[in-house]
């Protein structure tokens, strides 16, 4: 065992006591209540860079929550790895569905995770997998074993979008230069079974709004008579899908880079039993786009799904009023070539075409993000394979994943910096939904690897 396990190994409950801290700090960037509470989670990140060891940590303003950057230059010589991590976490709500107060983590042993997991809000997204970064970095500094420079930019918006990141990356591009960037806001497939992301979808994100009449109306006086905006939304959303789970909007499908045959035998290897996952989220049976697999349809594979909807009376007992307005939230996952500006306006235009001339339409634009396919032939992903097979114990699958982190083209656009997206967490976390949690057997093994990566990193640019 190396002096860094060790370390590690010696001080296992102090990094968890601290990961219990930070996330008792309810740092919801998307609600302003929390605006103070995303700053104490800053200053957290700053405190706890500076006493692993970092040269410098640094609270640093946006126009709207910080980014907290810090760095321990070692030499010239030696490669340079940039950090890239959130403080910020999704809202709660609803509250009434945690089985413990989501700000007030507990421990408890799951079927996935015997060893004991973290339930709380941002335990794997991404406050856990950030966490990791910071104390492999003070093992490594306790131990004189670190391998590369290391820089950290650990922000505070990316749940709402990242809206000011591109900005800071443009005003600081010198500081923030490195020859590769590590992210570990991504999973693994099982435990047991390593696996690098090595393909993210892309998003398009909107607000749909639909207007009837300029009041809400007595449904007994009215109805039958006037336009009612939730049926007819319920009606232009039904329409978006066709019967076959495709996407009904012209032009959608226009840019979506196809895979071979070959290229999706590959895929298929990766290990997933249907069954299992049905059984993971409660479902009889699983649907989606005809003509693909279930690990088709949340990898390469665009979607589009409603995230919300509202309007009219949703109070306890019956209030008989016809909405004048009624809402929703939409979501479309895009893959290789899919630019999310031009989905936006796709969206747009068609949803704004099928109205009926009874309602008007406001669509809202909100973020969005590129899609990205990292290389597997780079020295970056080949030192993250090797740390996780000596941790592990088997050579990790790549693996494309569903969700989206624009910031990795954001990265590659501004930076000219390539991503190994290194993460550790299970698609059983929770992440975004109540009961969220991190399996300490995931939070260590982090720990474990990262500075594996550093050793090898430097070793294939040496």
């Amino acid at each position: 065992m190396s002096n860094t396990q060790v370390f590690i190994e010696e001080n296992k409950d102090r990094f968890l006591n601290e990961l219990l801290d930070l996330l008792r700090i309810p740092s919801v960037s998307a609600d302003s209540k929390f605006k103070d509470d995303v700053r104490k989670a800053a200053g957290f990140i700053q405190d706890k860079l500076l006493a692993a060891g970092a040269d410098k940590a640094e609270v640093m303003e946006t126009s709207g929550h910080p980014i907290v950057y810090g760095e321990k230059m070692v030499s010239d010589n030696l490669p340079t790895v940039l950090v890239y991590g959130h403080y910020d976490v999704q809202p709660a709500d609803p509250y009434d569905l945690w089985d413990s107060p989501p700000f007030e983590p507990v421990i408890k042993e799951t079927e996935l995770h015997p060893q004991g997991a973290i339930f709380a809000r941002g335990s794997c997204d991404d406050k856990g997998q950030m966490y990791m970064h910071i104390k492999a970095f003070e093992a490594m500094m306790a131990t004189d074993s670190l391998a590369c420079n290391v820089k950290f930019i650990i922000e505070g918006e990316e749940e709402v979008g990242s809206d000011n990141l591109g900005v800071f990356l443009e005003d600081n591009k010198e500081m923030l230069k490195a020859d590769i960037v590590l992210v570990s806001d991504t999973g693994i497939i099982a435990n047991d079974v390593p696996s690098i992301t090595v393909g993210l979808r892309g998003l398009s994100y909107v607000e749909v709004e639909v207007t009837g009449p300029n009041r809400d109306l007595h449904s007994g006086l009215y109805g039958g008579a006037v336009p009612n905006p939730i049926n007819i939304l319920a009606e232009m959303i039904a329409s978006l899908k066709n019967e076959d789970q495709s996407i009904n909007i012209p032009g959608f499908y226009d840019d979506v880079v196809i895979l071979t045959e070959e290229e999706r035998a590959a895929m298929a290897k990766a290990p997933f039993d249907l069954q299992d996952f049905k059984d993971s989220i409660g479902l009889r049976d699983v649907e989606g786009e005809e003509g693909f697999s279930s690990m088709e349809r949340t990898s390469i594979r665009p979607t589009l799904d409603v995230n919300g909807i509202w309007g009219g009376y949703t109070g306890e007992g019956a209030k008989t009023v016809i909405a004048s307005k009624a809402y929703a939230k939409i979501s479309m996952r895009l893959v290789p070539n899919q630019d999310p500006d031009k989905i936006t306006k796709l969206f747009q235009e068609h949803f704004t075409s099928i109205a009926p001339d009874s309602v008007s339409v406001k669509v809202t634009p909100h973020h969005g993000g590129q899609p990205a396919v990292t290389p597997t032939d780079s020295p970056a992903y080949k030192a993250a394979a090797q740390a996780m097979k000596d941790t592990f114990g088997k050579d990790p699958v790549p693996f494309r994943g569903g969700g989206s982190i624009p910031i990795v083209a954001l990265f590659e656009q501004i930076l000219g910096s390539k991503t190994v997206l290194m993460g550790f967490g299970l698609d059983s976390d929770a992440i975004h939904s109540p009961n969220e949690h991190y399996g300490l057997f995931n939070y260590y093994k982090g720990i474990e690897t990262i500075p594996l990566f550093y050793k090898y990193f430097a070793e294939m640019n040496g």
